[in-house]
């Protein structure tokens, strides 16, 4: 059945951003023949699907620089965002429905054609804005334009034939829970079947369906200029929607505004875009003025500038970081938010023991490489990517880092452990873990002006799990680990 579904915030385009005529796609499948043709929303999302499809391309990346090259609309992109993550996001089901109308098979289909029938059926079943003719009427010039006749007039009949039979497209009623789940809420099995041994399947469901609804766009007020409240009324009187966020006491949630990066404030420093979840971090932190703070994986950054605004600039942070391209993303932040007490260093975050004295810092971050299922709401295309293996091996690197790292903490000095996963091999069980085998460590109370709220167990035990249907936030996991003081 078709539903209302709200356009997902866009990402990093506007038209001031643009210029010039945009060009038509270099892709070898299915390439327009001519760059005259003026270049539509669907148009747009077919190239990143396409992409996405064959080099298996980062949607959210891929997505801005499409944009920017067609030089879309503000209403066009937004609607090219919608396509994209909806049609992505729900693939398993669209691919589920298709089948029964491709009389040769999805997978014998060009990687393009299968895209545009994916992304015209998204359209028909999910949206019920958008008339089914002008969906079938944009699929099949597309076709005429990337292909010949005969693939144009095979999609108008399968889009045809699937507008008379709307009707009968429901998933079997006899299904088990991982297959129901699955294919309602479009993940993959192994996932669902996971979430399910860990969770059960009520709270599976309602993780699997918070993953398919479009992201807030949160800001994080930099306090050193203006506080949230200030900032606020700046933003309301701009005429943006915006609101404070319930669950980050930073943080401010906003609608409707495009790409926040393009708001005056944000070169400015009045603010960083970052969602709740992420914000919560430094909180569990609770740096304070003149702390040496060790930030082991940085990059890009956000973190470690939210750690220097609570120390009000005073102190030292190295914002350590694998990859080299990534230190100037975080020296960016740091110079655009008005901080210099960030420093930043390249290095495996397994080995800063190696480089750093032992018992040298007063706060250590290990915001860890995680599997980020957590955050399939702002990356769908990471469900269908991600491998069930992978958890145990990025499991044993998050050990690898955290059974070094602790021993550049002072006696009496606070570590907090964080990823963007829900996974509990990756949370609950590292840090149980980690314990067992350093008694020198306990977990600390979180802050309570903070946490209580969020969830008071959690806030006393020093753990905390956020899931994505809770605030509509990401799912996040923080620890709060103290060193004894001997």
């Amino acid at each position: 059945m078709s539903t209302t579904k709200p356009t997902r915030p866009q990402h990093g385009h506007t038209n001031s951003q643009r210029s010039g005529k945009p060009s038509a796609p270099k892709s070898s499948s299915g390439a327009a023949k001519s760059s005259a043709v003026k270049r539509s929303a669907r148009d747009a999302a077919l190239d990143v699907l396409i992409r996405v499809e064959e080099n298996q391309s980062y949607s959210n990346l891929l997505l801005n620089q499409v944009l920017q090259k067609h030089a879309l609309e503000r209403a066009d992109a937004g609607l090219a965002t919608e396509l994209v993550y909806g049609t992505i996001g729900r693939q398993n089901t669209i691919d589920f429905f298709l089948e029964r109308f491709v009389s040769k098979g999805l997978a014998k289909l060009e990687p393009w054609v299968r895209c545009l029938l994916r992304l015209s059926f998204y359209q028909l079943h999910y949206l019920d804005r958008i008339p089914d003719h002008a969906v079938v009427s944009e699929a099949v010039n597309i076709a005429k334009r990337r292909g010949h006749q005969g693939i144009s007039g095979m999609v108008n009949g399968v889009l045809r034939a699937i507008i008379r039979s709307k009707d009968e497209l429901t998933l079997p009623a006899a299904l088990g829970d991982v297959k129901r789940i699955a294919l309602s809420h479009s993940h993959p099995e192994w996932l669902v079947r996971r979430w399910i041994r860990q969770l059960g399947p009520e709270l599976t469901e309602q993780i699997c369906a918070a993953n398919n609804e479009p992201p807030h766009v949160s800001i994080r007020a930099n306090a050193r200029r203006r506080s949230r409240l200030e900032l606020l009324e700046q933003l309301q009187a701009s005429g943006l929607s915006a609101e404070a966020s319930g669950l980050a006491p930073a943080g401010i949630l906003v609608q409707g505004a495009g790409n926040m990066a393009l708001v005056p404030g944000f070169q400015q420093g009045d603010f960083s875009i970052q969602d709740e979840s992420s914000m919560l971090v430094a909180e569990a932190l609770d740096p304070r003025p003149g702390m040496k703070v060790l930030d082991c994986c940085a990059a890009p950054g956000g973190k470690t500038a939210h750690i220097a605004e609570k120390m009000d600039d005073v102190g030292q942070i190295w914002a350590c970081d694998l990859h080299e391209h990534k230190q100037k993303l975080i020296a960016d932040q740091a110079e655009r938010l008005g901080l210099s007490s960030i420093q930043t260093l390249v290095m495996d975050a397994a080995k800063l023991d190696e480089h750093f004295a032992a018992e040298s810092f007063d706060r250590i971050l290990l915001d860890a490489p995680c599997s980020g299922l957590g955050v399939i709401r702002r990356k769908p295309d990471l469900k269908w990517a991600k491998q069930e293996a992978e958890i145990e091996a990025i499991s044993e690197t998050q050990y690898a880092i955290l059974s070094r790292v602790h021993r550049l903490l002072k006696p009496g000095g606070v570590l907090v452990y964080s990823t963007c996963t829900i996974e509990q091999a990756e949370n609950e069980g590292m840090v149980e873990r980690f314990l067992a085998e350093h008694s020198e460590f306990e977990l600390a109370p979180l802050p309570a002006d903070v946490f209580t709220e969020i969830d008071t167990k959690a806030a006393t035990s020093g753990m905390v799990q956020i899931l994505p249907q809770q605030f509509h936030s990401d799912g996040f996991f923080i620890a709060r680990l103290r060193k004894r003081d001997v």
